[in-house]
């Protein structure tokens, strides 16, 4: 097992890290001040391995099954949306469903993915949305992105993300979820409240919305409380 005393965190950059669990693939280790489990970067494929692996992924945007499952971030999210809003879709995939469910309901979306949609110019605008569906728990490095994107809502925008979240450590032990080689990072509701947390200390107020088993919400205030 790696020795979790040479690892930093890579959401919020602590080292105050514990061994959490170990198989025959991977360690995962624990940060003891955000409560994000994750896999040392040693571990990590090669990008050629990990778009390897993406390309064998089949999510077409008219798959029933497939725009069901993107609902759960859909709908609670859609709601909260003024009309004719501006989105970012981040690590949209080949096929970017979610992307189009939002245009069907009057918005506009911008896409972004390293390999399938690699326009960096579009990280440089402002969105009054912006999703994440299946996407934080394969970032190297979740703290840098996260905040870059926090960085690109307008006031009063919200951050939809979809991954599975941890329940306790006895349950990750058999989770099917650490099976996917590009998983490197687990999040639970601790994790999402310390992020909200940290944000909102910097002066713009940020609201945690568990919408979900496996969705969460985090709106955007305005700073000073200086709501139009």
């Amino acid at each position: 097992m790696t020795e979790p005393e040479n690892h930093t965190c890579p959401l919020c950059d602590r080292t105050s890290i514990a061994p959490y669990h170990h198989d025959k693939a991977r360690d995962y280790l624990s940060c003891q001040t955000c409560n994000l489990v994750f896999v040392p970067p040693t571990q990590h494929l090669t990008s050629a391995d990990e778009k390897a692996y993406y390309d064998l992924h089949d999510n077409q945007a008219g798959d029933p099954a497939y725009r069901r499952f993107l609902d759960r971030l859909f709908t609670p999210l859609n709601q909260r949306l003024a009309p004719n809003s501006l989105g970012l879709d981040f690590g949209c995939g080949a096929g970017p469903a979610l992307a189009q469910m939002f245009e069907e309901a009057g918005h506009t979306v911008a896409l972004f993915d390293p390999y399938y949609a690699p326009d960096e110019s579009v990280l440089s605008e402002r969105y009054d949305f912006i999703t994440l569906s299946e996407v934080v728990e394969h970032l190297a490095e979740p703290g840098k992105e996260l905040d870059d994107l926090w960085n690109g809502l307008a006031p009063g925008g919200w951050l939809g993300i979809m991954t599975k979240r941890i329940r306790d450590q006895e349950a990750f032990r058999t989770w099917h979820y650490i099976a996917d080689p590009t998983h490197i990072g687990f999040f639970s509701e601790a994790t999402f409240q310390w992020m909200t947390r940290r944000w909102s200390s910097m002066g713009i107020p940020a609201i945690l919305v568990i919408a979900g088993n496996d969705v969460v919400l985090i709106e955007k205030g305005w700073a000073d409380g200086a709501r139009p």
